[in-house]
């Protein structure tokens, strides 16, 4: 299911090439576009200037998130080049790529659990990945996966469910069974949703009405308790599965269809600049060596499925 919402976690990033993939799944036509520049991102409305793809992560310090003194330092990814960490040795490590949105959706679990102490995160480099992480760590070849235990998960809903069921921290679902059920409703909801707004990215043509229904749909359900920000009143495991990918469509909307996907949308507005809780040192921990650049390799990996041209 995750191949088809945002193929460029599992797939290795591969440059612009001139047709596209024999196994490509959508046969859309080639467009050209521009990657965004960093004077530009004042534009897209974005609570934090220039945003980078993994600057998602922010939302890992929402609500009742613990606090930190202790900033993390994150490692360099791991190339094809680099050793494998002692593996099975009773650490549990979050294997990840920093641009990823799936990965994102665990790191932001683990984050917001206040789990960096118990959580070890492995940073791979999918576009040189170490063979060892196919062979020894996880067949799928896929980021995230989650080393726990002696054994090896992925999926990254199935993972932000273990993270939240298998260790302590502040719960990600609440208690009322009425929202525990809408929450289910909106988790199944996320591959129709990513699949409508990436088809409409990819059209020559205007906004597809799907997407604008899309779009309509996550406005409705975040104002459905009608008790802040977030889906179901409190920040929840909702969150964390949309908003990797909305921030990005927000980014790319804005510029490829010069549209503004919160225009009329101010649930969806408030949803995106709501005030994360210790964002500052988060960004400033986490993200010190991410740029707006980074948006281009989420653009150049689109390339491989969408069959887009970079300019």
């Amino acid at each position: 299911m995750n191949s088809l919402a945002f193929p460029s976690c599992p797939s290795a990033l591969t440059p612009a090439s001139t047709t596209a993939p024999a196994s490509s799944p959508f046969p859309s036509p080639r467009i050209k576009i521009r990657c965004p520049r960093q004077e530009d991102a004042a534009h897209y409305h974005l609570r934090l200037r220039d945003r980078s793809s993994s600057q998602t992560v922010i939302v890992a310090m929402a609500a009742a998130a613990p606090a930190s003194s202790v900033k993390e330092v994150l490692p360099s990814p791991l190339t094809s080049a680099s050793e494998p960490p002692p593996l099975f040795d009773g650490t549990t490590r979050l294997y990840v790529a920093y641009h990823c949105p799936y990965a994102q959706r665990a790191w932001i679990a683990r984050n917001y659990k206040g789990l960096q102490d118990k959580i070890k995160i492995v940073a791979i480099d999918l576009a040189d990945r170490p063979t060892w992480y196919k062979e020894k760590v996880y067949p799928e070849n896929k980021v995230p996966s989650l080393e726990h235990n002696n054994q090896v998960k992925g999926e990254s809903l199935d993972l932000v469910k273990y993270i939240d069921s298998n260790f302590e921290g502040p719960s990600l679902l609440p208690e009322d069974p009425s929202k525990k059920q809408f929450a289910e409703e909106l988790l199944a909801y996320t591959d129709a949703f990513n699949k409508a707004l990436y088809f409409s990215i990819v059209s020559k043509e205007d906004v597809s009405e799907e997407a604008v229904a899309a779009l309509d749909k996550i406005e409705d359900a975040l104002g459905k308790f009608n008790e802040g920000p977030f889906s179901l009143g409190q920040f929840s495991l909702v969150d964390i599965a949309y908003v990797p990918f909305i921030e990005r469509f927000q980014i790319f909307y804005s510029n490829i269809k010069n549209y503004d996907i919160t225009k009329g949308r101010p649930n969806l507005q408030k949803f995106i600049e709501a005030e994360w809780p210790n964002a500052n040192s988060f960004l400033d921990n986490a993200l010190s060596r991410r740029n707006f650049n980074s948006w281009i390799a989420n653009f150049k990996t689109f390339d491989h499925h969408f069959n887009l041209q970079i300019a």
